[in-house]
């Protein structure tokens, strides 16, 4: 059985450039969001080319709006597509959200949130058709992110699993599956056992997607506002989806796992610490499944 080390990856943001650059830290890959380095030519894209000549790169988007009716921005699509052919990632994500539409006399609009939508086939019709065309562009598979939605639809035609086990059957895409996500929406629609309601989710992923659907996981941690519990990547991974971390590595094997911190970011020290806690959990997943494998042979 190969070796997995290292998996683990941090979200690289600006005011950690320095000490990042410094200390070198033994790290899987490292992951930018796409559209702050769209620009070839700024500080930003400098650094990351630098970066790049070291580390494994992940591309995580948050403008594409895969599943909005009147499609993807060709611009944008563009735009993504150099930053790809530059930078060589590891992963090309996004979510599986929408946010433009059409808006009377002013034509395509983009809401500059990721909005939820619903698992019906025509959804999944739309979300597939803008995946390709994303896909072919850059020459490459997607990864697509589920969302931590404040909503649901009543139309329903599957679960969320089966959803997005569809949706990589027909367009070869995979899944970012965010662990946080889950564990918000799980709270968010008070489930007696947030917990295992997370765990069952996983287990029907398990159940209904093609082996290796899941390409990257998303750890993070979520504050609670107003009555809701929000994903804004604000402070520790909590300890619940620590558990559904653990979960998800039995069911799916060890994988690529980030931490993201983009609010009240912490000393770079902390967010290492994440990290290794992550990596710490898959090399023990992968020594449980390499005893089990050399029990069986």
């Amino acid at each position: 059985m190969k070796s997995v080390y290292p998996m683990n990856g941090i979200g690289l943001r600006q005011p950690h450039y320095r000490e990042f650059r410094a200390s070198r830290p033994l790290l899987g890959f490292v992951e930018v969001h796409s559209e702050n380095f769209f620009n070839p030519h700024d500080a930003a894209a400098q650094v990351l080319a630098a970066v790049r000549q070291d580390y494994a790169v992940s591309l995580h988007g948050v403008g594409l709006a895969l599943g909005s009716a009147c499609g993807v921005d060709d611009a944008h699509v563009d735009q993504l597509a150099a930053l790809v052919a530059r930078i060589d990632p590891v992963r090309v994500s996004d979510h599986a959200c929408f946010a433009r539409a059409p808006w009377s006399q002013r034509g395509i609009v983009h809401a500059n949130d990721l909005l939820p939508i619903a698992f019906t086939c025509n959804s999944l019709d739309i979300l597939c058709s803008n995946v390709e065309r994303v896909q072919e562009r850059i020459g490459r598979p997607l990864l697509v992110e589920n969302l931590s939605a404040y909503l649901d639809f009543a139309e329903r035609d599957f679960s969320e699993p089966q959803f997005f086990a569809e949706l990589g059957r027909r367009t070869g895409c995979g899944l970012l599956l965010d662990v946080n996500n889950l564990m918000v929406n799980a709270l968010n629609a008070d489930d007696a056992d947030p917990l295992q309601s997370v765990c069952n989710w996983i287990d029907e992923l398990a159940g209904v997607a093609a082996p290796g659907l899941v390409g990257e996981i998303h750890l993070a941690g979520f504050s609670k506002q107003e009555g809701l519990i929000i994903d804004d990547h604000s402070s520790p991974v909590s300890e619940p989806v620590w558990q559904a971390y653990r979960h998800a590595l039995k069911r799916l094997g060890p994988l690529p796992t980030l931490i993201e911190w983009d609010e009240h970011l912490p000393a770079f020290s902390v967010l290492l610490d994440e990290a290794t806690k992550a990596e710490a959990l898959c090399v023990a997943q992968y020594a449980e499944q390499a005893a089990v494998a050399g029990v069986a042979a």
